[in-house]
This record gives C-alpha cells, sequence and structure tokens, in this order.
C-alpha cells in the first residue's frame, strides 16, 4: 500500500483521524494525500467568481492542520480541488494512484447520533475505491484479528482484495472468514478461491437474514479488532442505499475499524 487519501472536514475528530492516518501510512511507508474539495461559487449578484478565494482558504487551513500533528517522518502532501464531491473523488484517486481512503465517520460536526455522515456514506455509496472507516478518537494500533464477513465468496474483479492482504501480511493477523447463508443463496455463492483461501486462517458459516445480522451475532465471539465487508448493493451497509446517512443505533458496532473493499464482481 503506497497511497492512502485523506478527505478533511469540519468535524472535531479531523486531527485525531490525521494522526491515525498517519500513523497508519507509517506502518506502510506510504504517502499521504489529505485533500479538501470545495465547488465553484459565484458572488450573489455579481458575476465575480470566488473559488479562488476558497482555494487559497482551504489549503492554508490544510497546511495548518497537517502542522498541528506529528508527521512522523511520513510524506504528508495537502491538496485542494474544486468541483461535485464523487467524481472529484473519483478522478483524484484515479490520477493520484490511490490504494485507499481513510475516512472518519462523519466530517462535518453533526449529531452525535450519526455513525455515517452525509459525505463519508457518499463515499462509501457512490464509488468503489477501498476505504478504511475509523471510529471517532481512535488511535492506531496494529490489527491482530480480522473479520471478513461475505455472503458470496465469488470473486471476478482483479486486485479487488489487495487492501485486505496488504493489511493481513504487514501485521501478520490472522484473517476470519465469515460466511453468511442468506435467503438469497445460491449453490456456488461459498466456493472460496485459492488466492482468498491464501490469507484465511479460519471460516466460519452462519444462516443469518443478513450478513450485517451474522456479523453481530458473531462480533463477540471472534472479537475482532478490524471488520472487512464489500460493497455490495444490497449488502452489508444496506440502510445506505436508501440513505446516506446510517445512524449509531442500526450500525451497533461502532468501536473497530471497517475496511470497505470494492465488489468483487
Amino acid at each position: 500500500m503506497k497511497t492512502i487519501l485523506v478527505p478533511v472536514g469540519s468535524s472535531k475528530n479531523a486531527q485525531s483521524h490525521l494522526q491515525y492516518a498517519v500513523d497508519f501510512a507509517k506502518a506502510f511507508g506510504a504517502k499521504v494525500y489529505v485533500v479538501q474539495i470545495y465547488n465553484v461559487y459565484t458572488k450573489a449578484g455579481t458575476m465575480i467568481k470566488i473559488d479562488h478565494i476558497l482555494e487559497a482558504e482551504s489549503k492554508s487551513f490544510l497546511e495548518s492542520h497537517i502542522a498541528s500533528i506529528d508527521t512522523k517522518g511520513v510524506n504528508v502532501v495537502a491538496r485542494t480541488f474544486k468541483g461535485k464531491l464523487i467524481n472529484t473523488i473519483e478522478k483524484v484517486c484515479k490520477a493520484l494512484d490511490v490504494d485507499l481512503i481513510i475516512l472518519e465517520p462523519r466530517t462535518n460536526s453533526i449529531k452525535d447520533e450519526v455513525y455515517l455522515g452525509k459525505t463519508s456514506g457518499k463515499i462509501i455509496k457512490q464509488t468503489q475505491i477501498p476505504a478504511l472507516i475509523v471510529p471517532e478518537g481512535y488511535s492506531f494500533q496494529p490489527f491482530e484479528k480480522l473479520l471478513l464477513a461475505l455472503k458470496s465468496a465469488t470473486i471476478k474483479k482483479e486486485n479487488v482484495l489487495y487492501p485486505l492482504k496488504s493489511i493481513k501480511t504487514q501485521f501478520n493477523a490472522a484473517v476470519t472468514l465469515l460466511l453468511v447463508k442468506t435467503p438469497h443463496h445460491k449453490k456456488h455463492d461459498f466456493d472460496v478461491n485459492e488466492e482468498l483461501q491464501s490469507i484465511i486462517s479460519t471460516t466460519k458459516k452462519a444462516d443469518s437474514p443478513t450478513t450485517f445480522m451474522a456479523f453481530l451475532e458473531h462480533h463477540k465471539e471472534n472479537n475482532p479488532d478490524l471488520l472487512c465487508v464489500v460493497r455490495r448493493k444490497r449488502g452489508f451497509f444496506k440502510k445506505l442505499w436508501e440513505n446516506n446517512t446510517i445512524l449509531k443505533k442500526d450500525f451497533h458496532s461502532t468501536k473497530i475499524p471497517v475496511l470497505v473493499l470494492s465488489g468483487l464482481k
């Protein structure tokens, strides 16, 4: 893992989140891009564009934000971009060859009962970029036990497991695969290919209405320090497809990081 992107908002957790991202990047020897994305505005009643003002203010904010943490020798670069959030994030990640986005659940100072805010929710919902959602105020520590929850182990995309494999290798972590048999189970859903099998330490199976419910049932038993799921339009973050915001009461587990891979197919 060589390049990590950290979108920055105005939340009270922004400083500790960036410190986590830098500490994580140091373990991999990765470069960190700290970014803010702003839209183009025109001053009310005039034709004077103020995007250059927003750009200057954003860059100044990012530079002071980076100066407020211990970069620990990690190459941390501040970048500002103008445009719509999702399109710009996708273009930036492609141009910078980003391996992972590290997200704080709430990039803006919104209600405490919210787990995933609108901005983070959009990035998870509308992109296929691998993302690590880090709980608020969480300090970095090497991962030891990973739980990968899937309702289908069928893999058609190349390199989709790269973030998971990198984390497992870097920290010599044990990976438990939880295969969930849902009402829509298909015959070959539990066929695990060689690539996936090579990184799995233990495999467990469960019958459950949803992957999410199965995770809740097995969470205490496995006690993982990283949950890994994949994007699926009606998958783990089912509520996310109905609303960009997820409440803490609907997620129940907000105390461990969540690695979200792109869709396997």
